[in-house]
């Protein structure tokens, strides 16, 4: 299932009128995609990535791009409160950070530390720090300073890079508590942040999924060729209805064994994702299944998340 429309190169995209997505293959854990808007000598950052290195790569990209416009970035964006998408946020730290108030609130209660803390201890933590040393050893979690956002709003925020507008509609609590999407309408462009995770599957931190379903029909109502996804290649709205396809099945499957009183490991391993063999990270769908059965009122306590996806990584190869 083939959903870019343009190749899946690393590094800077032009995506058209003076803006360009950051694209990181495989897409996988971590390698996530940022974005950049241009007008004037005003600039415009859509997210940065999870270590201090590869966001400094990236921004020396963006400058050699825009060199006027990016001596200084004038306002980040972040699209939510994965650390994949702000740990670089302090590199950027002259910038208006702009996010949703609880995409702020959940960066404000978690230590930078965190991965740094997790990753020391992951030698020593069997199957599931073998799971962690495999998706995350290629990323630096040390001396990671956290940097907030400045400026906050609840459901929707306009702003401006010179004459061009950026809409930024909140969509979450779905992947995570404050998810938004930030829509370029004069360019017929949106950076969706991990609304969008294409040629890979999606996680489901939060929920519920029906605010995540709703987000993919507002982006197919809008007038949009270009989405830039949060992991995967740059696609069209047929990675949107992909999206949209996925969580509406899965959802479907796990109620029919949430009712079945089937626990969140064994649906997790029966639900078949033949149709889904081509997309990456399919350990997920434990998590995916653990947070329907909450909203489906399962009381059932789930196993540490990193553990489950350890052992349904190991059973489904």
């Amino acid at each position: 299932m083939n959903l870019g429309i343009r190749p899946f190169t690393h590094g800077l995209q032009d995506v058209g009128q003076r803006c360009y997505a950051w694209i990181q293959p495989d897409g996988g854990w971590g390698w996530s995609n940022a974005g950049l808007v241009v007008d004037g000598d005003e600039s415009l950052l859509v997210d940065t990535l999870f270590d201090l290195k590869l966001t400094r790569t990236m921004l020396a990209g963006m400058r050699d791009a825009e060199p006027a416009a990016t001596r200084a970035f004038d306002k980040l964006v972040n699209t939510h409160a994965n650390a994949d998408h702000c740990n670089g946020n302090e590199l950027v730290a002259e910038a208006e950070i702009i996010a949703s108030k609880a995409t702020a609130d959940e960066l404000a209660a978690e230590s930078p530390d965190r991965l740094a803390i997790l990753m020391r201890q992951a030698p020593n933590m069997g199957e599931t720090g073998e799971f962690l040393i495999e998706a995350f050893s290629a990323f630096d979690f040390e001396g990671i300073t956290q940097t907030l956002p400045t400026t906050t709003f609840e459901s929707d925020f306009e702003t401006r890079v010179g004459d061009k507008r950026v809409v930024l509609k909140q969509v979450g609590p779905c992947h995570t508590t404050g998810d938004i999407l930030a829509y370029v309408p004069d360019e017929a462009l949106i950076y969706t942040g991990d609304i969008l995770f294409i040629e890979g599957h999606p996680i489901l931190w939060v929920g519920p999924v029906g605010n995540w379903i709703a987000a993919c029909d507002y982006m197919l109502d809008l007038a949009v060729d270009i989405v830039v996804p949060g992991h995967g290649p740059i696609t069209d709205k047929r990675g949107v209805r992909a999206m949209r396809d996925y969580l509406v099945y899965v959802h479907d499957e796990a109620k029919s064994r949430f009712d079945a009183g089937m626990s969140i490991y064994d649906a997790a391993m029966d639900i078949s994702l033949a149709d889904y063999d081509s997309w990456g990270d399919a350990e997920r769908i434990v998590v995916n299944v653990a947070t329907l059965y909450r909203e489906f009122g399962s009381t059932e306590r789930a196993a540490n998340p990193f553990e489950l996806m350890a052992r349904i990584r190991k059973e489904r190869r």
